[in-house]
Protein backbone atom coordinates (compact mmCIF):
# COMPACT_ATOMS: atom_id res chain seq x y z
CA UNK A 1 0.00 0.00 0.00
CA UNK A 2 1.23 3.64 -0.64
CA UNK A 3 3.20 4.94 2.04
CA UNK A 4 1.61 7.93 4.20
CA UNK A 5 2.80 11.77 3.33
CA UNK A 6 2.27 14.74 5.28
CA UNK A 7 -0.33 16.67 3.10
CA UNK A 8 0.47 20.27 4.57
CA UNK A 9 2.66 22.10 1.93
CA UNK A 10 4.26 24.43 4.49
CA UNK A 11 5.33 21.10 6.61
CA UNK A 12 9.04 20.67 6.98
CA UNK A 13 7.52 16.98 5.99
CA UNK A 14 5.15 17.74 2.95
CA UNK A 15 5.26 14.91 0.94
CA UNK A 16 8.16 12.82 2.82
CA UNK A 17 7.12 9.22 3.27
CA UNK A 18 6.04 8.52 7.34
CA UNK A 19 5.82 5.47 8.91
CA UNK A 20 2.96 3.46 7.44
CA UNK A 21 1.43 3.33 11.40
CA UNK A 22 1.63 7.16 11.82
CA UNK A 23 -1.70 9.19 11.33
CA UNK A 24 -0.42 12.76 11.69
CA UNK A 25 2.09 14.90 11.02
CA UNK A 26 5.18 14.42 13.68
CA UNK A 27 5.85 18.10 12.78
CA UNK A 28 2.92 19.72 12.27
CA UNK A 29 0.42 17.31 13.59
CA UNK A 30 -1.45 17.18 9.98
CA UNK A 31 -3.51 14.27 9.16
CA UNK A 32 -1.61 12.13 6.77
CA UNK A 33 -2.87 10.07 4.06
CA UNK A 34 -1.74 8.74 0.82
CA UNK A 35 0.52 10.42 -1.43
CA UNK A 36 -1.02 13.90 -2.60
CA UNK A 37 0.11 15.66 -5.45
CA UNK A 38 -0.68 19.36 -4.71
CA UNK A 39 -1.73 21.21 -7.80
CA UNK A 40 0.65 24.13 -8.01
CA UNK A 41 -1.13 27.64 -7.38
CA UNK A 42 0.20 30.36 -9.98
CA UNK A 43 1.94 32.69 -8.74
CA UNK A 44 0.00 35.63 -6.66
CA UNK A 45 -0.30 38.71 -8.78
CA UNK A 46 -1.58 42.45 -7.75
CA UNK A 47 -5.08 43.21 -9.21
CA UNK A 48 -4.82 45.07 -12.22
CA UNK A 49 -4.57 48.83 -12.04
CA UNK A 50 -7.12 51.21 -13.57
CA UNK A 51 -6.11 53.88 -15.78
CA UNK A 52 -8.15 56.82 -14.77
CA UNK A 53 -8.97 59.30 -17.84
CA UNK A 54 -6.44 61.78 -18.33
CA UNK A 55 -7.33 65.26 -17.61
CA UNK A 56 -5.46 68.49 -18.14
CA UNK A 57 -3.09 70.22 -15.90
CA UNK A 58 -4.63 73.19 -13.72
CA UNK A 59 -3.81 76.17 -15.21
CA UNK A 60 -1.83 78.75 -13.60
CA UNK A 61 -3.12 81.22 -11.12
CA UNK A 62 -2.23 84.82 -11.43
CA UNK A 63 -0.09 85.99 -8.28
CA UNK A 64 -2.33 87.75 -5.97
CA UNK A 65 -1.14 91.28 -6.33
CA UNK A 66 -1.80 93.69 -3.25
CA UNK A 67 -4.15 96.64 -3.85
CA UNK A 68 -3.60 99.19 -1.52
CA UNK A 69 -6.61 100.53 -0.01
CA UNK A 70 -8.21 103.88 -1.18
CA UNK A 71 -6.99 104.88 2.65
CA UNK A 72 -4.41 103.81 2.97
CA UNK A 73 -2.12 106.69 0.93
CA UNK A 74 1.78 107.65 1.56
CA UNK A 75 2.09 109.93 4.55
CA UNK A 76 5.25 112.07 3.29
CA UNK A 77 6.09 115.22 1.19
CA UNK A 78 9.07 115.31 -0.98
CA UNK A 79 11.52 117.38 0.95
CA UNK A 80 12.02 121.33 -0.46
CA UNK A 81 15.18 121.82 -1.56
CA UNK A 82 16.82 125.04 -1.25
CA UNK A 83 18.14 126.71 -4.13
CA UNK A 84 21.68 126.56 -4.92
CA UNK A 85 23.24 130.66 -5.27
CA UNK A 86 25.86 129.90 -7.91
CA UNK A 87 26.98 133.17 -7.73
CA UNK A 88 28.26 132.24 -4.23
CA UNK A 89 29.89 128.45 -5.43
CA UNK A 90 31.92 130.29 -8.85
CA UNK A 91 35.50 130.34 -8.07
CA UNK A 92 37.12 132.88 -10.20
CA UNK A 93 40.03 131.32 -12.32
CA UNK A 94 43.32 132.33 -11.05
CA UNK A 95 45.46 134.37 -12.96
CA UNK A 96 48.78 133.42 -13.76
CA UNK A 97 51.61 135.81 -14.26
CA UNK A 98 52.13 135.85 -18.00
CA UNK A 99 54.88 133.72 -19.60
CA UNK A 100 57.44 136.54 -20.32
CA UNK A 101 57.80 136.57 -24.07
CA UNK A 102 61.20 135.36 -25.83
CA UNK A 103 62.98 137.97 -27.34
CA UNK A 104 63.99 137.73 -30.75
CA UNK A 105 66.73 139.67 -31.64
CA UNK A 106 66.14 142.36 -34.63
CA UNK A 107 67.05 141.56 -37.92
CA UNK A 108 70.81 142.82 -38.53
CA UNK A 109 71.00 145.33 -41.12
CA UNK A 110 73.96 146.44 -43.15
CA UNK A 111 74.84 150.26 -42.09
CA UNK A 112 74.43 153.28 -44.83
CA UNK A 113 77.06 153.55 -47.58
CA UNK A 114 77.44 156.72 -48.64
CA UNK A 115 79.37 158.63 -51.47
CA UNK A 116 79.89 162.45 -51.34
CA UNK A 117 81.16 163.83 -54.48
CA UNK A 118 83.29 166.47 -54.41
CA UNK A 119 80.24 168.53 -55.77
CA UNK A 120 79.02 168.29 -52.48
CA UNK A 121 76.49 165.57 -54.00
CA UNK A 122 75.29 162.53 -51.91
CA UNK A 123 74.99 159.05 -53.27
CA UNK A 124 73.19 156.64 -50.77
CA UNK A 125 73.24 152.56 -51.45
CA UNK A 126 69.64 151.43 -51.03
CA UNK A 127 70.13 147.75 -49.12
CA UNK A 128 72.83 145.83 -48.49
CA UNK A 129 74.42 145.59 -52.29
CA UNK A 130 73.85 147.02 -55.62
CA UNK A 131 75.84 148.45 -58.64
CA UNK A 132 77.34 151.95 -59.43
CA UNK A 133 76.86 153.70 -62.50
CA UNK A 134 74.70 155.65 -64.65
CA UNK A 135 70.80 154.71 -65.89
CA UNK A 136 70.59 153.71 -69.75
CA UNK A 137 68.77 155.67 -72.49
CA UNK A 138 67.41 152.34 -73.62
CA UNK A 139 63.76 151.27 -71.82
CA UNK A 140 63.63 148.33 -69.96
CA UNK A 141 67.05 148.31 -68.58
CA UNK A 142 66.87 149.18 -64.72
CA UNK A 143 68.68 151.80 -63.16
CA UNK A 144 71.70 150.70 -60.98
CA UNK A 145 71.50 151.25 -57.31
CA UNK A 146 73.72 154.14 -57.19
CA UNK A 147 72.91 156.51 -60.20
CA UNK A 148 75.66 158.79 -61.09
CA UNK A 149 73.64 160.30 -63.98
CA UNK A 150 73.75 164.13 -63.81
CA UNK A 151 77.66 164.73 -62.29
CA UNK A 152 80.29 166.55 -64.03
CA UNK A 153 82.27 164.22 -66.55
CA UNK A 154 79.36 161.41 -66.23
CA UNK A 155 80.59 160.00 -69.41
CA UNK A 156 83.82 158.34 -67.77
CA UNK A 157 81.29 156.67 -65.60
CA UNK A 158 79.70 153.22 -67.27
CA UNK A 159 76.58 151.81 -67.07
CA UNK A 160 77.64 148.76 -64.48
CA UNK A 161 81.11 150.55 -63.57
CA UNK A 162 81.28 148.60 -59.96
CA UNK A 163 79.92 146.42 -58.18
CA UNK A 164 79.60 147.05 -54.04
CA UNK A 165 78.08 144.53 -51.61
CA UNK A 166 77.97 144.57 -47.77
CA UNK A 167 80.17 141.26 -46.77
CA UNK A 168 79.43 140.36 -43.03
CA UNK A 169 82.42 137.95 -42.19
CA UNK A 170 84.56 140.86 -43.25
CA UNK A 171 82.00 143.36 -41.63
CA UNK A 172 83.03 145.67 -44.33
CA UNK A 173 81.50 146.56 -47.70
CA UNK A 174 83.66 145.20 -50.75
CA UNK A 175 83.99 146.77 -54.11
CA UNK A 176 84.45 145.28 -57.23
CA UNK A 177 85.52 146.67 -61.03
CA UNK A 178 83.86 145.99 -63.46
CA UNK A 179 84.06 149.40 -65.43
CA UNK A 180 86.47 150.20 -69.05
CA UNK A 181 87.99 153.15 -67.31
CA UNK A 182 89.09 151.70 -64.02
CA UNK A 183 88.66 152.70 -60.20
CA UNK A 184 91.06 153.73 -58.00
CA UNK A 185 91.36 153.58 -54.31
CA UNK A 186 93.14 155.54 -52.22
CA UNK A 187 94.87 156.36 -55.42
CA UNK A 188 95.80 152.52 -55.79
CA UNK A 189 94.31 150.76 -59.23
CA UNK A 190 91.69 148.08 -58.25
CA UNK A 191 91.99 144.70 -60.79
CA UNK A 192 88.92 144.29 -62.41
CA UNK A 193 86.67 141.25 -60.66
CA UNK A 194 88.60 141.55 -57.38
CA UNK A 195 86.83 142.41 -54.42
CA UNK A 196 88.23 145.75 -51.82
CA UNK A 197 87.42 146.53 -48.88
CA UNK A 198 85.61 150.07 -48.47
CA UNK A 199 86.32 151.69 -45.32
CA UNK A 200 85.06 155.28 -43.66
CA UNK A 201 86.54 157.92 -45.38
CA UNK A 202 88.35 156.27 -48.33
CA UNK A 203 88.92 157.91 -51.26
CA UNK A 204 87.53 156.95 -54.40
CA UNK A 205 88.06 157.77 -58.30
CA UNK A 206 86.60 156.59 -61.38
CA UNK A 207 88.73 156.98 -64.58
CA UNK A 208 92.68 157.65 -64.95
CA UNK A 209 92.00 161.45 -65.14
CA UNK A 210 91.03 162.43 -61.59
CA UNK A 211 88.09 164.07 -62.78
CA UNK A 212 85.50 161.82 -60.77
CA UNK A 213 86.15 161.68 -57.35
CA UNK A 214 84.46 160.56 -53.94
CA UNK A 215 84.67 159.98 -50.81
CA UNK A 216 83.66 156.82 -48.85
CA UNK A 217 81.56 157.00 -45.73
CA UNK A 218 79.92 154.12 -43.58
CA UNK A 219 77.02 154.78 -41.09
Amino acid sequence: MPANRCPNPSCEYFNRALPNNAKVCPWCSTPVGNVVSPTPQPPSQPPPIQQQPSQPPPSPQPPIQYQRPPTDQPNYQVPQQTPVDYSTVYQPRVSYPPTPPVYTPPPQRAPVLKLIHTTGREFNLIGEGGYIGRRSQSPGIAPPEIDLTGIPNEGIVSRRHARVDWDWSQNAYMIVDMSTNGIYLNNNSLTPGMQYRLLNGDSLRFGQDNLVNFTVYVV
